[in-house]
């Protein structure tokens, strides 16, 4: 059963899941890498939740403040040995909880158009498909996302 812990971005695990996060991305989004990467920094990220089984980090996820009622869901991530096993579900039901406790009501995201199983799993999750937002607008490999929590 996956344990899940909130921490921050100063978390250890954390910051190494979102290293192997990194480096799976820049494979995926190529020359696009750079352009994507300065909206994931993650130094001063106050809403972090890690999944730990048998003690080991193998998915995180975060989110920050978007707006007044919502917020950003970032660097969601789990380890390939243990994909397919909705983990990456759970992570997103405790970012969400997390959000509602805080007040807020709405998520969103923007995940890669070559993230075919990152877009299923926010369809699966009840996100819908959004026009992209922010500096990611005139983006043509951005898919964005939003779902009413409340």
């Amino acid at each position: 059963m996956l344990q899940i812990k909130r921490t921050t971005s100063d978390n250890p695990d954390f910051i190494a899941l979102v290293r192997l996060l990194d480096a799976y991305l820049a494979e995926i989004d190529g020359e696009d890498h750079a352009f994507y990467a300065q909206f994931n920094k993650v130094a001063s990220l106050k809403n972090v939740v890690l999944g730990y089984l048998d003690g080991k980090p193998i998915a995180c996820g975060a989110f920050k403040p978007f707006d007044e009622k919502s917020v950003e869901i970032k660097r969601m991530y789990v380890l390939p040995a243990w994909r397919g096993k909705g983990f990456a579900s759970q992570i997103l039901a405790a970012l969400e909880g997390w959000t509602t406790e805080l007040g807020f009501i709405r998520c969103v995201l923007e995940t890669g158009k070559r993230q075919p199983e990152a877009i299923a799993l926010y369809t699966k999750c009840g996100y819908a498909h959004t026009p992209n937002f922010g500096q990611y607008v005139d983006v043509e490999n951005s898919a964005c996302f939003e779902k009413i929590l409340v």
